[in-house]
């Protein structure tokens, strides 16, 4: 148990040196270099593709398995990030948190539509919850998804490169402080395990 703690927290750590090493890469692009905003895009997607597929060797030779929303993520931060260099336009990396997002709250969502609670898969056996308490859940990131993918359709339409870069930031943020706030919600629907009996 202590060493698939130590493997989760080191495989996040990991997740957001992917999204440091990306930002960290356009601010330097821009402010060292002073490239204009699109070259620094590129810049930063070269790094953020070379990220992802260490991120998706990291969780296979921690976990010796692909959990599924880690493998989610990195598949979509690959294809996209490849697809932008490939076309060479920076608004495919920038749509792909509406479309990654988009995707999830449909999976999560329209599980509850047939009585399922997609978010139980997608996490697999991070934790045991009540039927209910899944259910909860999927329904709270299934909005959540959604509303990040509409705040990131309009931010990206509207404001610019550095605008969106440093929104990608505060998004993980964000991120992080909700589920945070999950947790009071999973600690009351929590299955705890059977403590075994003392011999007196």
């Amino acid at each position: 148990m202590a060493e698939a703690k130590q493997n989760s927290n080191l495989r996040q750590a990991i997740d957001f040196g992917a999204l440091v090493a990306f930002m960290g890469t356009y601010l330097f692009s821009r402010v060292v270099q002073k490239l204009d905003s699109t070259d620094a895009m590129f810049q930063a997607t070269w790094v953020l593709v070379g990220a992802s597929i260490i991120a998706l060797l990291a969780g296979w030779l921690l976990e010796k398995r692909l959990a599924p929303m880690p493998l989610f993520s990195g598949l979509f931060a690959l294809v996209f990030g490849t697809l932008t260099l490939v076309f060479h336009d920076p608004n495919l990396l920038k749509i792909k948190i509406t479309i990654q997002n988009l995707a999830l709250s449909a999976i999560l969502l329209g599980s509850l539509a047939f009585n399922k609670a997609a978010f139980k898969y997608l996490l697999g056996s991070a934790f045991h919850l009540t039927d209910e308490g899944w259910r909860g859940l999927t329904l709270r990131y299934g909005l959540f998804f959604l509303c990040v993918a509409i705040v990131n359709e309009t931010i990206w339409r509207t404001q610019s490169d550095d605008f969106w870069v440093a929104f990608r930031g505060g998004l993980w943020v964000a991120s992080a402080a909700f589920g945070i706030w999950q947790v009071f919600f999973i600690m009351k629907h929590l299955i705890k395990d059977e403590e075994p009996e003392q011999n007196t």
